[in-house]
C-alpha cells in the first residue's frame, strides 16, 4: 500500500513518493532552549520519531534535521533576570546567555534519549549559521521582497505584501493577518512585516549579537529553520514538521521568505497536535501541568513513551490522572506475553540478554496498513494487542510455533514504534540480575520439593515470595516469576 500523509499546505491527505526514490528528507522544529523541556516538546519528537522508524521500516534512508534555537528574545530576558534577582523557575542560575542555551539543550536531549527519541542526522544550532542567515536575507532584498527598516534600527523586515503567496500554508488573507510583534511597528511598511534581522539593542549583551550589512544585530526567529533547512537538506526537500502552533506565524513565514528566496522548500507540511489536560489547554498559572519528568516518575519512560505516542498525531492527546495507569496496563499486557513466550519458546528469561534474529521480522498486514494510512497509530496499537492476545491464546494452547510467529511480530511492531528504546530503569540492572539469581535458588528449591512431593515445603516458599510480592506462574515450561503491580 502507498504510504499516506495529511499535508497541512493542501489541506488534503496524498500520496508519498519521495523526490529522490529511496531517500526521505526531514527537517522538523526542534527546542528553543529557553527551560526545561515540557510534553509538547516531547510528544512531538516522538511522533516525527515514530515517522522516521516507519519511513525506514519501508525501506528508505531518512535524513533528519531538527534545529535548536539558541538564541532568542525568552532566552536573553530569562537570562537578563537571573542576575537581577531571584526568578520565579527552579531551574534558572546566574549564568549567561549561551550557557543558559546550552545547559538546557542538554536537558531536553537528557529528555530525548531516556524516552527513546533517536537522535537526528544533524541538529544545527542557529547561532552556527548566520552566515547562511545573511545570505538568504540579502537575497530576498536583491529579490525585492525584504527591506532595511525606516528607523534607523538596523532591523530588516520581509515585505509580506511583495510576496503573492504568503498566507497559503494557513490560507489567511494579509488583511485578516495579525501584526507581527517582533519590534517596533514604526520601521515597518506594514504591521505584519516580520523580523529578518534585529538590531542590536543597548539592553542586550554584545555577545548576542554579530556584525552584518545592515548592522550589528541578532536573526530574527524564522531565518534561523529556513537557512539549516536548505543548507542540510537542499532548496527542495519532502517533509518539513513541527507542532500545530508552529503553523502560524512561524512556518508561515518560512515558508514565505524560503520560496521567495527561490527555494521548493517542503514537499509535505505535517503538524501534530497539542497536548491538554482534561480537555483544557495546559497553564502554569492554573496548576494543570505535567512535564515529561513527572510522566516518567509517576510511571517509567516506556510507559510514558506509549502515552505520549498512542494518539493519531494529528489529534489532540488529552491527559487525564488515570492516563498512564492505563498506559502501564498495556504496556505490561505486551511485556507479560513477550517474556512468557521468549521463556517458553526460546527459554530466555525475563531481563536477560538474548540473540534472537528477531529483528527482521514482518509487522502483521494490519499494522502496516495503519501505519501507512497517515501514521494511525490508535489502529496499529490495536493490531499489536491483537496479535499478543492471539499469542497468548497459542501459549495456552501449546502452539510454539503460532507463539513464536506473534512474538516475532510483536517485537517487530514494538521496534517500529520505539518502545523498546526507551529507557527501562530496571531491566538489565545489576539489582534486577541479582533479585534474579535469589529468585531463581527459590524456585529451584521449590521445584525439587514438588518432585519429592513435599507439597508444604513448595507452598511455603511460593508464599514467602508472594509476601515479598512476587509472583509465581507455573505452566508446563517450568515456573516463571514477577513483580506485583
Amino acid at each position: 500500500m502507498t504510504i499516506r500523509f495529511y499535508d497541512t499546505q493542501t489541506a488534503s491527505i496524498r500520496d508519498f513518493q519521495p523526490l529522490t526514490e529511496g531517500e526521505v528528507k526531514l527537517y522538523y522544529c526542534g527546542a528553543t532552549v529557553q527551560g526545561m523541556p515540557h510534553v509538547g516538546h516531547v510528544r512531538s519528537a516522538i511522533v516525527f520519531d515514530i515517522l522516521v522508524r516507519w519511513l525506514e521500516y519501508r525501506g528508505n534512508k531518512v535524513t533528519v534535521v531538527r534545529n535548536v534555537t539558541d538564541i532568542d528574545d525568552k532566552i536573553l530576558e530569562k537570562s537578563a533576570l537571573s542576575f537581577e534577582g531571584p526568578v520565579d523557575d527552579p531551574y534558572i542560575e546566574d549564568e549567561e546567555w549561551f550557557a543558559l542555551a546550552y545547559r538546557f539543550e542538554q536537558e531536553f536531549q537528557k529528555g530525548y534519549d531516556v524516552l527513546g527519541v533517536r537522535r537526528p542526522t544533524y541538529e544545527p544550532r542557529a547561532t552556527g549559521h548566520i552566515g547562511e542567515m545573511h545570505r538568504m536575507i540579502q537575497d530576498l532584498i536583491d529579490k525585492g521582497h525584504a527591506y532595511a527598516a525606516t528607523d534607523g534600527s538596523n532591523d530588516v523586515y520581509f515585505d509580506v505584501r511583495s510576496w503573492p503567496d504568503y498566507g497559503n500554508l494557513t490560507r489567511q488573507k494579509i488583511d485578516d493577518m495579525q501584526a507581527a510583534p517582533d519590534a517596533d511597528p514604526r520601521g515597518k511598511k506594514d504591521p505584519r512585516d516580520f523580523a529578518l534581522w534585529k538590531g542590536h539593542k543597548e539592553a542586550d549583551p554584545i555577545t548576542a549579537s554579530w556584525e552584518s550589512p545592515w548592522g550589528r544585530g541578532r536573526p530574527g526567529w524564522h531565518i534561523e529553520c529556513s537557512a539549516m533547512a536548505t543548507k542540510y537538506l537542499g532548496a527542495q526537500f519532502d517533509i518539513h514538521g513541527g507542532g500545530l502552533d508552529l503553523r502560524f506565524p512561524h512556518h508561515e513565514n518560512e515558508l514565505a521568505q524560503a520560496t521567495a528566496a527561490g527555494h521548493g522548500f517542503a514537499n509535505f507540511w505535517l503538524h501534530n497536535g497539542m497536548v491538554t489536560f482534561e480537555g483544557e489547554k495546559m497553564s502554569k498559572s492554573i496548576g494543570n501541568t505535567i512535564s515529561p519528568e513527572e510522566m516518567i516518575e509517576k510511571s517509567n519512560p516506556r510507559v510514558a513513551r506509549y502515552f505520549l505516542g498512542q494518539a493519531q498525531y494529528r489529534s489532540m492527546l488529552d491527559y487525564r490522572p488515570s492516563s498512564l495507569d492505563e498506559a502501564a496496563a498495556a504496556i505490561e499486557r505486551i511485556d507479560t506475553f513477550v517474556n512468557n513466550a521468549l521463556f517458553a519458546v526460546h527459554r530466555v528469561k525475563p531481563g536477560a540478554d538474548f540473540d534472537l534474529d528477531l529483528h527482521h521480522f514482518e509487522v502483521p498486514e494490519s499494522f502496516a496498513k495503519a501505519m501507512d494510512d497517515d501514521l494511525n497509530v490508535p489502529q496499529a496499537l490495536a493490531a499489536l494487542h491483537e496479535t499478543v492476545r492471539k499469542g497468548n491464546s497459542a501459549l495456552a494452547g501449546g502452539d510454539m510455533e503460532s507463539a513464536d510467529i506473534a512474538l516475532q511480530q510483536t517485537m517487530a511492531m514494538t521496534q517500529t514504534l520505539g518502545l523498546d528504546d526507551a529507557l527501562d530503569s530496571t531491566a538489565g540492572s545489576p539489582e534486577a540480575d541479582a533479585l534474579d539469581k535469589l529468585i531463581s535458588v527459590q524456585l529451584e528449591e521449590r521445584a525439587k520439593a514438588r518432585a519429592d512431593k513435599n507439597w508444604a515445603r513448595a507452598d511455603e516458599i511460593r508464599d514467602q515470595l508472594a509476601a515479598a510480592g512476587i509472583i509465581i506462574e507455573d505452566s508446563a515450561n517450568g515456573a516463571r516469576w514477577s513483580i506485583s503491580g
